[in-house]
């Protein structure tokens, strides 16, 4: 139980240890106070604390039906959210209203992921109240600090197409643009990681255990949605033209949750619309009667499945339709709620593409072109070729993968099961796609089957990411050298078949207002005294003044005081989460992103095992100075059914154990690993490193955003000339980056070469993969796939080819890091050049080349 006193001084007491005097002054006061308020300031936008104050307290009453004096962290946390709620939807309904009464083009942005990270702390950052409601939960006997701990991660996401997506809608509101975001409301987000035994352990991640106060249940925007059945050829009655109907098998209903999205310094709201499966029909009443209670349910429980989870295991078959399923659910219900407001316009359909733009987020939505080719054709009765051009005008599409393995295909008769018209219309697409292409090159049939929408495999496959490619105006990639690389080799036919053109470049970006005023705020207030407020938010260009600043000591011991504050902060959760101490004054060297083989999470501990050996190795009385203490923080998530990725997990643990617990080593090096890492702890550990790794094999990594978020905060990094890379090292400079490894034109040779046998495992690595194998880490059949894929299967990934490159990049780390102040001076010029990395710059970008909508400037 919470009480505040008059002084605003929270004191936790039971109910019964209150007096009656006290409790008649709690009812008499505080109630009377805020129905006073509510009845001065009625739903008008709060703009002084007391109001703030009587929002508050009203919620916690009414809302909650609770009394303050019984009012713990949650309820203040909700009734917070619920009053900074209120103040978004007077703004949403505006922006909508301006919207609508302009007509103006919107675009809809799909992904399948969305990792808003906690909303309470994004939003009065955005609305510029933080101030204010530090101020109004003082005065209630709370801490802001708490409240905002206690809201839970939308867990809505498995990584960086989440979280640039977030990123987006944050920018669209921020730079006026009218925009929504179509995603799942997935009852339970990505699992909860927990380490046991240094195992990976999977738990479920139950986000709306308590309710969310920031989503808008929208019960009365429901939409059929239907898989299975038959097709049938009918004839209209009027015309007696022959149309395709498709009697679907099983019906689910689609719900709609709004989440508002404020921007920064504008009154623009846009709103991310999530979608909820349930059933036509709870339960078979029928069935209930006669004891049969399993069954009765049955329908309700498959329905509510669609949504239950992200990404179920498509390991087996029922899997992979049940992810087909989400998919389909989820574009099939955006896209009837898009053609539904589309015909408030009255518009005839060739006018769509001047009102709609969609964004494909990756190949996941793609299902969204053939759906919409249905609608226009089976169900608006719009020719085939007219409706074909609307798509197309229609579709943008963004791919995050230049590796052909990671693509996503479905095998057809799962497909032909599940969505049999679609099936059809893919067929026919196919076809007449086909049919050009044959014109353009007539004696090109390979060429034929390359580019064909069917694999012609056993299994049959359908190709999404060609069906993406075809129905798109525009193909982008998300930093340049991925752009490139997949006009040149897993979509250069494509480009051979409709000229560049059809391909561009928008390089990813990251939102400041998160990831450097919220993320850190110490930081983000020193940069904002040296350039006269905080206007960089929204033109994060301004950040190369602060090279006007590199000789001001005082600014440098400024800025290292910061770095110190961020580290002894993620040193207490360190401490909080594995119970390990750590030395804030060490390196923090830092690798946190999803666990893949790809990623070279496997890499990293090699090189912290190389390290601690050369360290034991070292006499005593020379190993401080040799050796800049360093604590190494790996963390991230393998995928359930990553067998290699959870291996690579294990190892990092146990290594863990075996450093951390020498007393020859000390300080000297110390080993982290940070479970369940999110979007929360994201924010702690950004603005901690000193070093941050970014070292996929090259040709690998689309783009990556967390290098952008490490080097926003501060911290310098050690990659590979791989994705944004390229780009942050051209930015901030050659001196301020540790480049390392093969470049991605060798990659393929090197390959080849591993294929034939011709494979040499540097001395170093030998000396790591002895230590392992001779169990100094635990039982070598543990880990014996990491190393044997290296030393015996090829080496995909390029380990052994980049490991002595990697340990030189690491050495001259250690070099620089001992002079501090160029390495402080290092840390500023790299935050002031990257303006460039600013997601607002990416939302202008896809709004002027590929959606072509404007900033709606007016003020709501």
């Amino acid at each position: 139980m919470f009480f505040s006193n008059g002084s605003g001084k929270g004191h936790k007491r039971s109910l019964t240890g209150f007096t009656p005097t006290e409790i008649k002054a709690i009812d008499n006061s505080i109630p009377l106070k805020a129905r006073e308020a509510w009845q001065k300031y009625g739903t008008k936008e709060f703009e002084s604390a007391e109001e703030l104050e009587a929002r508050f307290i009203d919620h916690v009453e009414t809302t909650l039906a609770r009394s303050m004096y019984n009012c713990d962290n949650l309820a203040a946390y909700q009734s917070l959210s619920s009053s900074v709620r209120d103040k978004l939807i007077l703004r949403w309904n505006k922006t909508q209203q301006l919207h609508t009464v302009k007509e103006v083009k919107r675009v809809y942005y799909f992904s399948l992921e969305f990792l808003m990270g906690r909303a309470l702390d994004n939003a009065i950052i955005n609305l510029e109240i933080k101030d204010l409601c530090n101020k109004s939960t003082n005065e209630l006997g709370f801490r802001l600090e708490d409240l905002i701990e206690t809201e839970p991660d939308a867990g809505l996401g498995n990584g960086g197409l989440g979280r640039l997506a977030a990123c987006f809608v944050d920018s669209l509101s921020t730079g006026n643009y009218p925009g929504w975001g179509y995603g799942l409301r997935y009852n339970y987000g990505i699992f909860a990681q927990k380490i046991v035994d240094g195992y990976q352990v999977e738990a479920p991640d139950y986000w709306l255990k308590f309710g969310n106060p920031w989503e808008i249940p929208r019960t009365e925007i429901q939409y059929p949605v239907d898989f299975y059945g038959y097709v049938s050829t009918e004839k209209d009655e009027k015309t007696g033209a022959l149309y395709k109907q498709w009697h679907g098998g099983e019906r689910v209903l689609a719900v709609a949750y709004d989440f508002p999205v404020p921007g920064y310094k504008t009154s623009n709201v846009n709103n991310l619309r999530l979608w909820s499966s349930q059933p036509t029909t709870e339960f078979d009443f029928q069935k209930f009667n006669q004891g049969d209670y399993t069954n009765s349910v049955s329908q309700q429980q498959r329905a509510e499945s669609i949504t239950a989870v992200l990404y179920p295991n498509d390991n087996f078959y029922q899997g992979k339709e049940l992810r087909l399923k989400q998919q389909y659910f989820w574009v099939a219900a955006s896209l009837h709620d898009i053609v539904r407001r589309f015909l408030k316009t009255k518009k005839p359909f060739s006018q769509l593409p001047d009102y709609v733009s969609i964004q494909l987020n990756d190949t996941h939505p793609t299902i969204a072109i053939v759906e919409l080719q249905r609608i226009l054709v089976d169900l608006q009765k719009v020719d085939w070729h007219e409706a074909w051009d609307i798509v197309t005008r229609t579709f943008g599409y963004t791919n995050h993968t230049v590796m052909s393995e990671a693509l996503e295909k479905w095998p057809l008769e799962l497909f032909a099961n599940l969505l049999p018209r679609h099936l059809e219309i893919i067929y026919q697409v196919n076809f007449e796609f086909l049919q050009d292409v044959e014109r353009k090159f007539p004696t090109e049939r390979d060429l034929l089957t390359r580019v064909s929408l069917i694999e012609e495999s056993s299994p049959k496959n359908i190709r999404m990411a060609h069906l993406a490619i075809i129905g798109s105006h525009r193909v982008n990639g998300v930093a340049e050298l991925h752009s490139e690389l997949i006009k040149t080799t897993i979509f250069k036919d494509f480009v051979k078949i409709y000229g560049s053109e059809r391909f561009t470049n928008v390089t990813n970006g990251i939102t400041p207002r998160r990831w450097l005023k919220q993320a850190n705020p110490k930081l983000s207030e020193l940069i904002a005294s040296k350039l006269g407020g905080y206007d960089y938010l929204t033109k994060l260009e301004k950040l190369q003044e602060l090279q006007n600043f590199l000789e001001d000591s005082e600014f440098k011991k400024a800025w290292v005081e910061v770095k110190k504050y961020n580290k002894v902060r993620l040193t207490d959760m360190i401490k909080t989460l594995t119970g390990i101490e750590v030395n804030p004054n060490s390196m923090f060297d830092i690798q946190v992103k999803r666990i893949h083989e790809y990623k070279r999470q496997q890499l990293n501990i090699f090189g912290v095992i190389w390290r601690y050996l050369q360290i034991k190795a070292t006499p005593k009385e020379e190993r401080a100075d040799k050796w800049p203490a360093k604590v190494c923080i790996i963390g991230g998530k393998a995928a359930p059914g990553y067998y290699a990725a959870k291996k690579i997990i294990k190892l990092v643990n146990a290594v863990s154990d075996v450093v951390n617990s020498d007393p020859d080593v000390g300080d000297i090096l110390k080993v982290v690993f940070i479970p369940d890492y999110n979007v929360s702890k994201a924010e702690t550990i950004c603005p901690a490193s000193d070093i941050s790794q970014h070292i996929s094999t090259a040709g690998t990594e689309a783009s990556g955003t967390s290098n952008m978020k490490f080097v926003l905060n501060g911290g310098l990094i050690i990659g590979t000339v791989d994705g944004a890379n390229v780009e942050i090292t051209r930015e901030i400079g050659e001196d301020q980056i540790f480049l390392f490894g093969n470049l991605s034109e060798d990659v393929e040779e090197l390959r080849h070469e591993h294929n034939m046998g011709r494979l040499t495992i540097p001395d170093a690595l030998n000396q790591v993969f002895d230590a392992i194998e001779s169990g100094t880490f635990g039982n070598y059949e543990e880990y014996r796939t990491l190393v044997e894929n290296i030393k015996f299967h090829g080496d995909y990934y390029l380990v052994s080819d980049d490991f002595e490159s990697y340990l030189e990049a690491q050495r001259t780390i250690d070099k620089e890091y001992k002079d501090q102040d160029n390495w402080t001076r290092k840390s500023i010029i790299s935050v002031a050049n990257m303006g460039f990395f600013s997601s607002d710059r990416c939302i202008e970008e896809y709004a002027d080349n590929i959606w072509n909508i404007e900033p709606i400037k007016e003020q709501v």
